[in-house]
Parts: C-alpha cells; sequence; structure tokens
C-alpha cells in the first residue's frame, strides 16, 4: 500500500515544501542548521514520559532519524516510519521502497506479486524502530510463494555497501531466478541502500548502462544511491578484486590552535570519527591509515566543527552547496587508469567486462 505525503516535521526552523516523491510519505526540507552532534546525542533511547504515546515516540524516532540522513546524504529529507511502508516500481519486477514493520506487510506485498524481499537494514535498525524482523522471517517462510533475505549494510556507510555489493548482487540474482516475479529491496527509508542494490543489479545482471539505469530508478524514486561505492564495486570486479591490498595515507590538519582534530567519512562512514594524533614538534595533527583502492571522501571536526582542509583536494559543490575533501588510493598506473575509467562520470563495461562480472556472480 502506497502511502501519500504528510505534513512535514514540525520544529525544525526551515522552510519546507512537499517532497518530489509521488505518494509515498516523506517530505524534503530545503534548509536546516542541525548539526551533527544534535544527531549523535538527542536520542539515546526511548524519551517519552508515562503520558507520551507510542506514535508520538516514533514520530521522535524519525525525526532524529531524518536529522541523520540529512547530514549524512547532504540533503535534507525526512523519513517518517509511523506512515507505515512506502515504496515504488523502478521496473515491473523490481520495487525500492522503505521497510516492513509487520508480518502483515508481507501480504501486501504478496497481493502486488512480490516473490522475493531482500532486506538491507542492520539489526541495529530494525531496534531502533522496533521492528521484530524474526517474526517478519517467520510469517514469510510459512508462505510458500515468497522468500525473505536479510543482508546486513552500515548505513550511511559507502565503503561498507562498496565491500559487500558483489556477495549481495550475487544472492539477489540467483534468488531471482529461482523465484521469478517481482523484487522488492528494502533498507530503512528505502533512499540509500535500496536504491544502490537496485541499481546496480540493473547495471550489472539486467544489461543497463549505469546512466541509464540511474535516470529510470530517478524517474520513479527519487533517492540517492552511492554512486561512488557502485563504481569502485565494478572496478573491483574487474580488476580483480585489487581492493584487498590496502596502500598507506597521511592526512594532516596544520595548526596547535585546537582542541581535537577527527575525520570523518574515509572507509567508517559518516556516523564515525577518528582522532588525530598532535605532534608537538611539528605543530600539526596527524592520522595514517591503509586503504583498499579507491577513492574516498571525508571531512574533518575541528573543535566539534565540520570544515574542510583547503591545503587537500576538495571536491565540486553539491546540488546544496557541500563539500567534502577526498583523497584517491591507487597501486600502478595500468590499474589507476581502468579504475579512472570505471569510477568517472562516463563509466561504461565493455563486453568482456560484462562477462567477468556476470561470470563473478554466478560463482
Amino acid at each position: 500500500m502506497i502511502r501519500s505525503s504528510s505534513l512535514p516535521l514540525q520544529g525544525l526552523r526551515s522552510h519546507t515544501r512537499t517532497s518530489p516523491f509521488a505518494n509515498n510519505g516523506v517530505v524534503r526540507i530545503e534548509s536546516c542548521d542541525l548539526r551533527r552532534s544534535v544527531v549523535m546525542n538527542a536520542y539515546a533511547g526511548p524519551t517519552a514520559s508515562t503520558h507520551t504515546n507510542k506514535a508520538e515516540v516514533q514520530e521522535e524516532k524519525s525525526e532524529i532519524y531524518s536529522i541523520n540522513m540529512t547530514q549524512a546524504v547532504g540533503t535534507v529529507l525526512t523519513y517518517q516510519h509511523e506512515l507505515g511502508m512506502n515504496y515504488n516500481f523502478i521496473r515491473p519486477d523490481i520495487i525500492v521502497g522503505s521497510c516492513l514493520q509487520t508480518p502483515a506487510d508481507v501480504d501486501k506485498l504478496r497481493s502486488i506479486g512480490v516473490k522475493t524481499i531482500l532486506c538491507l537494514q542492520q539489526n541495529s535498525d530494525l531496534e531502533y524502530f522496533s521492528v521484530d524482523i524474526g517474526a517478519i522471517k517467520e510469517y514469510a517462510k510459512q508462505c510458500s510463494d515468497i522468500e525473505h533475505y536479510h543482508v546486513e549494510v552500515r548505513d550511511f556507510d559507502s565503503f561498507d555497501l562498496r565491500m559487500r555489493l558483489p556477495i549481495i548482487v550475487s544472492k539477489l540474482s540467483k534468488a531471482i531466478r529461482r523465484n521469478g516475479g517481482v523484487t522488492y529491496i528494502h533498507c530503512t527509508a528505502g533512499l540509500g541502500r535500496a536504491p544502490s542494490v537496485a541499481l546496480v543489479y540493473m547495471f550489472w545482471v539486467q544489461g543497463y548502462k549505469l546512466s541509464e539505469a540511474y535516470n529510470l530508478l530517478q524517474s520513479k524514486r527519487p533517492c540517492f544511491p552511492k554512486m561512488e561505492a557502485i563504481k569502485s564495486a565494478t572496478a573491483d570486479i574487474v580488476t580483480g578484486l585489487g581492493c584487498l591490498a590496502r596502500i598507506p595515507i597521511t592526512l594532516m590538519w596544520e595548526g596547535d590552535n585546537c582542541s581535537s582534530v577527527e575525520v570523518s567519512g574515509l572507509d567508517i562512514g559518516w556516523g564515525q570519527r577518528i582522532p588525530l594524533k598532535f605532534d608537538e614538534n611539528q605543530g600539526n595533527w596527524t592520522l595514517e591509515r591503509k586503504l583498499p583502492e579507491g577513492r574516498y571522501e571525508y571531512k574533518y571536526i575541528v573543535n566539534g566543527e565540520w570544515t574542510c582542509n583547503k591545503n587537500e583536494m576538495v571536491t565540486s559543490p553539491n546540488s546544496d552547496g557541500h563539500v567534502n575533501n577526498y583523497v584517491q588510493v591507487c597501486s600502478d598506473m595500468e590499474t589507476q587508469e581502468l579504475r579512472k575509467r570505471l569510477t568517472g562520470d562516463y563509466i561504461y563495461l565493455t563486453k568482456a567486462e560484462r562477462i567477468l562480472i556476470r561470470e563473478f556472480l554466478d560463482t
């Protein structure tokens, strides 16, 4: 059942308008000055008093999760869990949507021809919104016409998604061949992990060009697939999973007029931070880390304030004006050139590369 759009979240100091989503209960907010620190500290468990009902608790959780998405994605939007499951058909055989909340949602999907459900949520995601995935899986198991699969991917973490995409799409393609019908791919809000997997499946398995699959996806459900993760995972397979070799890098923040310097992004995702070490002799902060080949975006947190280092490479501004630092990690020149093509703006696969990827997925 597809929900209709609802009112925007209350209490955010920003101008709002209805989301570009068609009838799905999600609202996009144009601007917001909330900091990531709010996200990390605003919810540490149920805060409802004895007079606060379950719906209000869910609304509060939705608001905190929405702030988290805003900071991680760089575009302000909300997810309203209390409105129930929302989804869009991307193709007649692929649906991307938000999470199932009760066993009854399995029947809703069965009624529209779904034969395969792929859940990408972590157990912590499910616990946050009090979703009993055990009951959902058990009910699906009792049905003879639908299968439920659960593969955990960290939310807001492009690197974790990149590492897991090959095995996820391998399992998914085999399940789809076996079950037929329609496939429902979901994460929590259906805006990041789920559309990423759907996009990769269309690209690797169904033969779409990446740009064509992306445009089709966005025309059906405006969302935020992790394009860097998709491109890097593609390059990982084509280059023989050279991503397993890790190459040392050094990040540096100059200046002794701050009490703390941290980095977020890189291979740990935007929900975590790594502290830099201060060198009293040099008067700077450094981080040494080994990373697989690829392109990594990151940002510094200096005295609690998120900022870029002007002395390191910076991305172009996105549609909302957000920029990050980035580093390109590579080994030999031949691999570097191949990765450059496979992770650039106009990525394409040769016939031999498509065959290689499909053979890899089958094994």
